[in-house]
């Protein structure tokens, strides 16, 4: 492995390339990571960047993200099989459906979409900033999509707008049980229990936080407890407890596995920015289209 990062690193000086990694990755991939982080970080980071070349340790949807915002440059994903079965539950046909049948109301859209779905929204949002997105609009009632649980915590949050959901969903977050909760805090009920929106809302209502992987990252970095219960993908547990050995921290259940985001190997990233392949390219009306939903959010989280 120490083989395969000098020559990646070796690589991205000579090519003026930076690797963008999401934090559901396998963990190795930080040993070459520029930056790893959530959806919202990384694509301030591709917009920020001044790298010819961008290689995305992520799933399509994100590379396609980066290449959105940043069209001059060379956007890489080293796997192309590395979907996102969320993204994956509204089509463009879909997305048109749905508006027409809520006419001139505001859409909002999760960034786990693809680019031609996008196109067709107001305005996106992450999972760590969907509650200031959604108040910024400053409406009674938004269309959002394609996540349900994340719309429907955004609705509980903020009590006066209405959120008309699309019935999408991330089914590792989806599968987890009011039981799992309630099994995790009787064996640890010292432990804080902190929460992933993207489960379902009345998963959501039993945590002591809840927020994005970098909000939960963020909360065991201030707090002085010493052990948390992670309620997302396993990727945050394994960096939580490389970064914070004096902590304790258990996986909510078996199962928190994306299996896209696991599929990106080191050798893949080297093959990728050493032969410059899998590059990520889209019709230009659409990437103009969509780019406006993803600026206008950039805007508002600043």
């Amino acid at each position: 492995m120490k083989n395969l990062i000098e020559k990646i690193n070796k690589l991205k000086e000579e090519k003026n390339a930076i690797i963008l990694a999401h934090s559901y990755q396998n963990i190795e991939i930080d040993e070459v990571a520029d930056f790893v982080g959530d959806s919202l970080y990384l694509s301030q980071r591709a917009k920020d960047t001044d790298a010819n070349i961008i290689v995305f340790a992520g799933v399509y949807f994100m590379a396609q993200t980066a290449k959105i915002i940043s069209p001059k440059k060379k956007v890489l994903l080293p796997n192309l099989n590395a979907g996102c079965l969320m993204a994956d539950m509204i089509n463009h046909e879909q997305m048109i459906e749905f508006k027409k049948n809520h006419p001139n109301v505001p859409v909002v859209c999760y960034i786990n979409s693809t680019a031609e779905v996008k196109a067709e929204c107001d305005i996106c949002c992450t999972s760590s900033n969907a509650l200031k997105i959604v108040k910024n609009l400053n409406t009674p009632k938004v269309l959002f999509l394609p996540d349900a649980n994340l719309g429907k915590w955004v609705e509980r949050k903020l009590k006066d707008v209405e959120v008309i959901t699309y019935n999408g969903n991330c089914p590792v977050h989806h599968n987890v049980e009011k039981r799992d909760i309630e099994f995790a805090r009787k064996k640890y009920p010292d432990a804080k229990v902190l929460i992933h929106p993207e489960c379902k809302p009345e998963i959501s209502e039993l945590g002591d936080y809840v927020g994005s992987t970098s909000g939960i990252i963020e909360y065991v970095r201030k707090s002085k407890d010493k052990q948390f219960i992670i309620v997302t993908e396993k990727g945050v547990a394994e960096r939580l407890e490389r970064d914070y050995p004096d902590k304790k921290f258990i996986l909510i259940k078996n199962g928190m596995t994306c299996e896209s985001m696991k599929l990106t190997t080191l050798k893949e990233i080297l093959y990728s920015l050493e032969h410059e392949v899998n590059e990520i390219t889209l019709d230009e009306n659409i990437r103009k289209r969509s780019a406006n939903c993803i600026e206008r959010m950039l805007k508002v989280s600043k």
